[in-house]
Order: C-alpha cells, then sequence, then structure tokens
C-alpha cells in the first residue's frame, strides 16, 4: 500500500514537473510546501478537502473489528468521511481475538506493517517499548496538522496528561466519552411486585405499598429479611424453587457487587484500587473490605445469593432475567437490559449500614481510553493521514463514528438547540446491535462540552444519567475518586509487569474463597495483607502514586 502511495504521488509530481523526490522518504516523511501546493493539502479548514481530489493519496490501516459490525470499508459513515476529505483508506478488517493472537506478529513484520492500526489497544507498556524502538510514530509531534486534536487538548489540560508517554510525547489517539455514566455503573433493582405480595401477606413489616416506589430506603437487615424471604417463598408462582434472590455479575465493570461493601463504609470498586484523600489505596486490605466480606459471605452461605452468580457471564446473567421472572433483585445500570418486564422492578438507594454508612466507590474505568489509533514509523505522509484521524475529532463526526450516520441513526434535522438527535432503535433490535450495525466507535470526543452543545444523548445513555443522578451521585464521597487514566515510566511499567498480576490474582482468589467458603477470620485475613506486601502490594502502589502525581502535575 505504501508503494501505492508513493507512485500516485511521484505520478502526480511528474506530470506537474516538479521535483518530488523527498515524499515518503522516510523520517516524519514531511515534504517542502510546493509538494502540498501540488497535492492542494490543507489542514486549516476542517470543512474543506484534505487533498484537492480523490485518489492522490491512500493508505492502508489495520482495523480491529467488532464481529457485529460490517466490513469497514462498507461503513457509511467511513464513505462519507472519504467524500468529505479525499483520503482513501484501505481498512484491513482483523478480528478481535485474531487480533489480540496475532498483535504480536503483525508488529515484528517490518515488511508488511499498515500505515496504521485503529482499535490498537495498546497498553502503556506497548507503548513504551515500540515507541522506544522506534515503530510507531509521535503523533505530538504533528498536532499543527490537527486543528480538532490541538483544541481538544487546549482546552482540556487534563486529556492531555492522560495520553502523553513518560518522555513527554503523545503515541497514540485516544477515545474520549464523558456521559458520566461510568464513575458508578451499577444500579440496585428489586422486584416491587414481590415486595408488594410480602405486604399483603403480612410478611414484612417495615414497609407499606406507599413505600414501594423509586428510591426506596432499606438498611441490611431489611435487605436481608426480604432476600431471604424472595428464596423461601414461591414468589412467581411456578410451584419451583428457581428464584434468585440477589444476582450481579462477580467483578464485572458493570452490575457487580461492590456497592454492598459500601454499606460498611468502603469506597470498593472491581480493581480494589482508588484514590482517597489524594492517595492510592487498596481497599482490600481494609478492615472493613473484611466484615463485607463476611456478611455477603453469609448471603452466600444461606443461598439469598446463589453460588452459581460467582460464575456468571454477562450474557449468562442477562439471560437469567428473560421469560419468567426469577430475579429479585440485581445490579445493573438498567431493568430493561435485564429483564422481560422491566415496569415490574423499581430503584433502591445504596443499601444503608447497620451503622448509618452508605457510600459508593468509584469504578476505574476510564472514559479517557488511550491506544486507540497509533501510526507506524513506516507510514508515508503522516500529516495527511492524521489530518484525516482529526476529522473523527469533530463533534459531529465523533458522534456519527460512535453510534453511526446522520439519516440512518440520527435525524437529519437537530432539535431547536440545534443538537443531533438519534432515530428510535428499529424493532426487533437492541440498541446495541444498531449501534454495531453502524459505527466503528474507535477514536472520537465527546466530553460533557460537546454533549451539552452538539450532541443529545441516546435515550438509554439518557435514563442512566437521569438514575445515577438520583441514586448513585449523592453517596459518592467528596474524598474519593477514580484513577484517572495513566502513564508510567519504563521503571515503573517493569515494576508493574512483575508484581501487578500476581497482586490482582491473589486478591481475586482469596475473595472468591471466602466469599464461597463462609468467610474469613482475623489470623486469615491479616496473613492475606501480610502475603499481599510480599508479592509487591505497594511496589504497585508507589508506580500508580508516582504516575498520579505526574498526571496532577503535566495539568497546571
Amino acid at each position: 500500500m505504501k508503494q501505492k502511495t508513493f507512485a500516485k504521488i511521484a505520478g502526480l509530481v511528474l506530470s506537474a514537473a516538479l521535483l518530488f523526490s523527498a515524499v515518503g522518504c522516510g523520517g516524519k516523511g514531511k515534504t517542502q510546501d510546493k509538494d502540498w501546493e501540488t497535492l492542494g493539502y490543507q489542514w486549516a479548514d476542517t470543512q474543506k478537502p484534505i487533498v484537492k481530489e480523490k485518489g492522490l493519496v491512500e493508505y492502508e490501516i489495520l482495523a480491529q473489528k467488532n464481529s457485529l459490525t460490517p466490513d469497514y470499508n462498507t461503513l457509511k459513515v467511513f464513505q462519507d468521511l472519504y467524500d468529505k476529505t479525499n483520503v482513501d483508506i484501505h481498512w484491513k478488517n482483523i478480528t478481535e481475538s485474531a487480533y489480540a493472537e496475532r498483535k504480536t506478529l503483525i508488529l515484528s513484520d517490518k515488511d508488511n506493517w499498515p500505515d496504521a492500526i485503529y482499535h490498537a489497544g495498546f497498553t502503556n507498556a506497548e507503548v513504551a517499548r515500540y515507541s522506544r524502538r522506534g515503530t510507531i510514530l509521535p503523533i505530538s509531534d504533528y498536532l499543527e496538522y490537527m486543528p480538532n486534536f490541538s483544541a481538544i487538548l487546549e482546552r482540556r489540560p487534563d486529556i492531555r496528561a492522560a495520553i502523553t508517554s513518560f518522555d513527554g510525547k503523545i503515541y497514540s489517539l485516544p477515545r474520549i466519552d464523558e456521559m458520566g455514566l461510568t464513575a458508578n455503573p451499577n444500579l440496585l433493582f428489586i422486584n416491587k411486585n414481590w415486595l408488594n405480595a410480602l405486604i399483603d401477606n403480612g410478611d414484612i413489616s417495615f414497609l407499606t405499598h406507599a413505600d414501594v416506589a423509586d428510591g426506596l430506603q432499606l438498611n441490611l437487615q431489611q435487605m436481608s429479611e426480604i432476600l431471604t424471604l424472595f428464596k423461601d417463598k414461591d414468589m412467581n408462582g411456578n410451584g419451583k424453587d428457581d428464584e434468585i434472590p440477589l444476582s450481579f455479575v462477580f467483578n464485572h465493570w458493570q452490575g457487580n457487587q461492590t456497592d454492598l461493601y459500601g454499606a460498611f463504609g468502603v469506597p470498593d470498586n472491581p480493581d480494589h484500587l482508588t484514590i482517597i484523600n489524594d492517595k492510592v489505596v487498596c481497599t482490600a486490605t481494609d478492615k472493613k473490605f473484611q466484615s463485607a466480606t463476611n456478611f455477603l459471605a453469609d448471603w452466600v452461605k444461606r443461598e439469598i445469593v446463589p453460588k452459581s452468580v460467582f460464575e456468571n457471564s454477562q450474557d449468562a446473567f442477562l439471560a437469567s432475567g428473560k421469560g419468567i421472572e426469577k430475579l429479585g433483585a440485581f445490579y445493573w445500570w438498567e431493568s430493561e437490559t435485564v429483564v422481560s418486564n422491566p415496569a415490574n422492578y423499581i430503584l433502591l438507594n445504596p443499601l444503608k449500614g447497620m451503622n448509618g454508612e452508605q457510600v459508593l466507590g468509584v469504578s476505574n474505568y476510564p472514559e479517557i481510553s488511550t491506544g486507540g489509533v497509533v501510526l507506524m514509523s513506516t507510514c508515508p505522509n503522516p500529516e495527511v493521514l492524521l489530518t484525516y484521524f482529526d476529522r473523527h475529532f469533530d463533534p459531529v463526526e465523533s458522534a456519527q463514528l460512535n453510534y453511526g450516520p446522520i439519516g440512518v441513526v440520527y435525524e437529519e434535522e437537530r432539535d431547536a438547540n440545534g443538537k443531533l438527535v438519534q432515530k428510535p432503535t428499529p424493532e426487533g433490535m437492541t440498541a446495541d446491535e444498531f449501534r454495531l450495525q453502524n459505527a466503528p466507535m474507535g477514536i472520537m470526543c465527546l466530553t460533557k462540552y460537546e454533549w451539552d452543545n452538539y450532541v443529545n444523548m441516546e435515550p438509554r445513555a439518557q435514563l442512566r444519567l437521569e438514575r445515577l443522578e438520583k441514586y448513585a451521585n449523592p453517596y459518592n464521597p467528596d474524598n474519593v475518586q477514580r484513577i484517572p487514566t495513566l502513564s508510567y515510566s519504563l521503571e515503573e511499567i517493569n515494576v508493574l509487569a512483575q508484581y501487578e498480576t500476581n497482586v490482582r490474582s491473589y486478591i481475586m482468589q482469596n475473595l472468591m474463597k471466602w466469599l464461597l467458603n463462609g468467610g474469613v477470620n482475623d489470623a486469615d485475613f491479616a496473613a492475606f495483607g501480610t502475603k499481599l506486601n510480599e508479592i509487591g502490594l505497594q511496589k504497585v502502589l508507589e508506580c500508580y502514586q508516582s504516575a498520579f502525581g505526574r498526571y496532577l502535575e503535566n495539568q497546571s
């Protein structure tokens, strides 16, 4: 593909009787101004084509693609971008599983490198490794050709800090989606019909029918009593012992068990790492974590949380809510995705502990994701390709690349505020299916600013946000924050590579064991903390703390 690119440019130059020997000659691929003039290349006006006509430049991009998404070469959003930019992209699709297996091989085969990788999924360690080897280009050397992206970095120094590597350069383009949803990916739902039946039968005395509404407040003891009744009685009336009193997806990024720990004052998340008063801490070493674990283990022992919950995949969890009602209560973002009859479920406030504690943890699931696109060092004329990618950071283009094109997913006409409005999801399709069929969901930028000024959220996201604002956000402690997207030094990367996986695995193994086997005593919990330090927990925390310190400095 690169040879083809060079050939087209060379042919153009010869026909124009210009000396064009500098184009694509290695290094950064920069050329003289007269060469750009011949191409008609421009980057300053984002409403004009990047080169004056089609057929002058083309690039080959390896694209890691979801199995439900069509060939990128056929996606309307990319075809529309071609018409707007005149930059011809040949997408080389590869499945997610194949890419994961072949990534190292692809990167080692320099003779067959693509010009760029889309959905690259580079970790901090890979960015450090491949930038030092000269495999990938420092994108920050070309920011002058990226007015949309540069404006974002100027407006948001925290985004710049999050995507800047240890050497002060930017090597990958990010995906930024700031809906304000991911910090609290759990909401607690309960079956209102089952609650009302318990009230009718006189099984519970602390609730009336008037209480059974969104925002219902229960403490741990009350919830325990309700879940026990859900288990012991044939709540769905089918004559089978098939009720699932409480369900979740263990340690999943969404719909997990960690909010239960908030009733013990532990701001937990699936990483069991968070920032409290600007200090990175491990929640799993807190004595309150032990108490919460023992409480949940008792629920497991009493089968009000079935042991099968800990084997749940997301798909298995979602399937369990369909058809005959089996779920008494569950954690997820919305009931509409989980159960066949969402109107039968109400939202609870976070459960209150017996000492009145009622906090939530914040997820570390990022709203700023690095590793979205990398350019290979052999890419010819990277200015042109990066100008093309810069168009992805226009708010209207970002929306279409994330959800689908205007006229298909978005209405042709905007609302009274000039914002894009999504069409209803076609009958027989889920919102996720509709999205995956029309959008690559790659690099883009939709911060709060873009959502406020250019794009309406999809109805599902709006519903999530409204619910989170009512039933989650008020319980986020002021002194707790998520671990942001961080960049690490080579030394820190090596330390994390040596210790972090073992630390995380050890926490997971022990937590699973305790929950399935009745809890953990004081002596074993103390030994657990000692062992964590022996296998490198403090070293891991020190790396996070140092990287977080640099993150704060880079914003100033």
